[in-house]
C-alpha cells in the first residue's frame, strides 16, 4: 500500500505540494491538519487515547480525533471520514477556527500543522477501531483543564495547544 501523503501549506493555507505522511514529519514541513471535537448533549467532550503503537504520542489521551486532509477533500470531508475510521461514528462538523503549530517529539519526528478545528454532536458510544484508539471517554471541558494542568503529560501537544489558546471555539456552551 502506498505512504499516504499530506497536503504542504504556506503560512496562508495555500497547497503548495504533496508529500509522504512520514518525510513530511520528519523534515518539519508546514501541512494541512484537522482536530475534531465531538460533543454531547450533556457538553461533555470524547477524549480518545491514542493507540499504543502509534508513530508517536502513543497512548496518550486526545480530542475526539485528528488527521490529516487527502488531496481535494474538504476539511469538513476529512473529519467525516476520520470520525468513520477512528472512532466508528459519522456526524455534523462546523469549523471553528484554524492556527498553526509546531511540536517536536522525541522520536525526532516533527508535527508542524496548519490544524483546521472541527465541532460536531453525538450522544451515543463510538466503535473504536483498535489499530486507531486505546480507549475513549466523556468529560467536561472544565474536568479535562483540571486534569491537563495536573496530568499534562497524559496529553497531545496540539490539544494541549487548543485548549490553552483557542477554548472558546470548542466550548459549546460560551
Amino acid at each position: 500500500m502506498k505512504e499516504e501523503q499530506v497536503i504542504l501549506v504556506d503560512e496562508n493555507d495555500n497547497q503548495i505540494g504533496l508529500m509522504a505522511k512520514m518525510e513530511a514529519h520528519e523534515k518539519a514541513l508546514l501541512h494541512r491538519a484537522f482536530s475534531v471535537f465531538v460533543f454531547n448533549s450533556k457538553n461533555e467532550l470524547m477524549l480518545q487515547q491514542r493507540a499504543l503503537h502509534k508513530y508517536h504520542t502513543p497512548g496518550l489521551w486526545t480530542n475526539t480525533c485528528c488527521s490529516h486532509q487527502r488531496e481535494g477533500e474538504s476539511n469538513i470531508e476529512a473529519g467525516k471520514r476520520r470520525l468513520q475510521e477512528e472512532m466508528g461514528f459519522v456526524t455534523e462538523l462546523k469549523e471553528t477556527t484554524s492556527f498553526i503549530y509546531k511540536a517536536p517529539f522525541e522520536n525526532g519526528l516533527t508535527e508542524h500543522e496548519y490544524d483546521h478545528i472541527l465541532v460536531g454532536h453525538f450522544d451515543d458510544e463510538p466503535n473504536i477501531n483498535p489499530d486507531e484508539v486505546a480507549d475513549w471517554k466523556w468529560m467536561t471541558l472544565e474536568t479535562v483543564k483540571s486534569d491537563m494542568a495536573q496530568n499534562p503529560d497524559d496529553y497531545t501537544a496540539w490539544f494541549k495547544i487548543i485548549f490553552e489558546k483557542f477554548y472558546e471555539h470548542i466550548n459549546i456552551t460560551s
